[in-house]
């Protein structure tokens, strides 16, 4: 496919280098245009490298192949990241007075501009009505990222990452015309991994989690356009990119971290597996086996519900903190049936216990869930929805959670 990327004059130009490094990965042809002003912040040199072919932002280089008119006629894919307010205005008022404009007009397939600036000036009205124009013209324009921004400053009008405006591209491109990028905007937060509990300098108490699950949902929720924190405990499998990474090990650092993580987060996934139980007492040095000594006994205390408090605090919030009563916070029950009840039954309950907004449940085992690349859920909903059951990978199960985390975001009305 021939793709036509241009890049506008704002900090985040570096972060399109990636993008550009994605779609080439994927066998694309791509020709880059950079607006005068982005080649301040990333210069030609970097842009003809990865993408392997001339670049240039004037409509007077090569003029003999008319690149101002060719360029849009022959593309089948424009994307302009990051699309600034300047430029957004520019492509809505039908300029023409540079290269990328001028391709801008001439396109004869679908446009996708990522925008990115400073959150007053994306929510100033004129930058809302001229994105406004482009949409109705039929030009796709996703909703930035929030987060951390130029400065100190936070909001609205981070660029979204790389992953999550190449898969907006592509679905563009396959003709999905009606393509959703359901938590655009919003922050999520997930907890992935196991939790260890130190008995001494060389010893723990942990579980079978690989951290594939978090993982795959940290990616999920990346690719559906929102800002992604992965809080993980130990994990088998290297963290997404794209996304901010925490580290933690015991099930008391998974508090505090997720406590400070949920402040300005839209949804908040507990999938780590937390220990329940702690060591009471940690030994400084490793515990010896003696033939002369009785076995040691090992008492353990219970560990924080982080999941019952995270919502204890969401439901306490102060009624001016609007963002924070409406948080959406999913838990995960690993659970095995008994004598007393199966598994839907001690997850019911657990649902009803914690108080998140949805549970999704899995019965585990030796070779069930833990390591594996399979999965199968259902999902409980506190609003007493029929159950969902998803299940395939745990790439597929967790694309299945994260729609429904925006179907609960998008459709479902606040809790009273």
């Amino acid at each position: 496919m021939r793709i036509v990327l241009g890049v506008g004059g704002g900090i985040a130009a570096y972060k399109v280098a990636s993008l550009l490094r994605l779609f080439t990965e994927a066998g694309h042809n791509v020709t880059v245009i950079p607006t005068e002003a982005a080649t301040r912040f990333v210069g030609v040199a970097t842009w003809e490298a990865l993408s392997g072919n001339p670049v240039s932002n004037s409509v007077f280089d090569d003029v003999h192949q008319v690149n101002h008119v060719r360029l849009g006629h022959e593309a089948d894919l424009i994307v302009v990241a990051p699309a600034t307010a300047d430029l957004l205005a520019r492509a809505a008022t039908g300029q023409a007075n540079d290269l990328l404009t001028n391709t801008l007009l001439m396109a004869s397939g679908p446009v996708l501009f990522a925008p990115a600036m400073h959150t007053e000036m994306w929510q100033h009205a004129a930058t809302r009505a001229n994105v406004e124009t482009l949409r109705s013209r039929g030009v796709a324009v996703l909703e930035p990222a929030s987060g951390r921004l130029t400065g100190t400053d936070s909001g609205p009008g981070r660029l979204p990452e790389p992953e999550a405006i190449f898969d907006a591209a592509m679905a563009l491109a396959q003709g999905q015309s009606d393509y959703q990028l359901p938590l655009a905007g919003r922050t999520v937060t997930v907890s992935g991994g196991g939790t260890r509990e130190p008995l001494d300098p060389v010893r723990f108490l942990g579980n079978r989690s690989s951290g594939k699950q978090g993982v795959a949902l940290a990616v999920a929720a990346r690719n559906a356009g929102a800002t992604v924190r992965l809080v993980a405990a130990h994990m088998e499998v290297p963290a997404p990119a794209g996304v901010d990474l925490v580290t933690v090990e015991t099930a008391l650092e998974l508090r505090e971290a997720m406590l400070a993580a949920a402040a300005d987060s839209d949804v908040v996934i507990m999938a780590a597996a937390v220990a329940d139980f702690r060591p009471a007492e940690i030994s400084g040095t490793k515990i010896k086996k003696r033939d002369d000594t009785a076995d040691p006994v090992i008492s353990l205390v219970r560990n924080p519900d982080i999941l019952q408090e995270l919502v204890e605090v969401r439901d306490h919030a102060p009624e001016n903190q609007a963002s924070r009563r409406s948080q959406l916070i999913v838990g995960f029950a690993a659970e095995t049936g008994d004598g007393q009840g199966d598994v839907l039954t001690y997850a019911e309950a657990k649902l009803k216990r914690k108080g998140c907004d949805l549970m999704v449940v899995n019965h585990v085992g030796t070779d069930k869930v833990f390591g594996q690349d399979s999965n199968s859920v259902v999902i409980l909903a506190r609003s007493g929805a029929e159950p969902q059951l998803a299940a395939g990978t745990k790439t597929e199960v967790s694309a299945a959670v994260i729609t429904r985390v925006g179907y609960e975001l998008n459709h479902v009305s606040p809790r009273a």
